[in-house]
């Protein structure tokens, strides 16, 4: 499946959790209902996958967790915030670098429209 039509199915999930649940809850609830969206429509992921930093040709865990790595091709970043914030742009271009992995869309679930939400970034 290529980027733009995982991103768009993707999203679609987000759109469905969002319609269901409104904003207003915490990130972690809308990570585990994504998921179980993504699962009830076929689309392979994992959950939380750490992201090691490479260094000196050592592999390190210092702490990055991806929040939905879909069909090993696709970073989704899950959001619950007032605003956007450039830090929040830094990280998922972060995890993208480490991961090189070129496609991210975050999410953030803390809006009224969810399309007013979605950032997707291509590297």
């Amino acid at each position: 499946m290529e980027f733009d039509e995982l991103s768009r199915k993707v999203i679609g999930c987000a759109i469905e959790v969002h319609r269901n649940l409104g904003p207003g809850l915490l990130e972690s609830t809308y990570r585990q209902c994504l998921a179980c969206e993504l699962s009830h429509t076929g689309i392979p992921f994992q959950m939380e996958v750490p992201l090691p930093v490479r260094y000196r040709e050592i592999l390190l865990d210092c702490g990055y967790r991806i929040d939905l790595l879909v069909s090993r091709g696709l970073i989704v970043e899950i959001k619950c915030v007032e605003t956007l914030l450039p830090i929040h742009q830094a990280q998922i271009l972060t995890y993208m670098r480490l991961s090189k992995i070129p496609v991210g869309p975050i999410i953030n679930f803390n809006v009224a429209k969810l399309h007013n939400g979605i950032k997707r970034f291509v590297v």
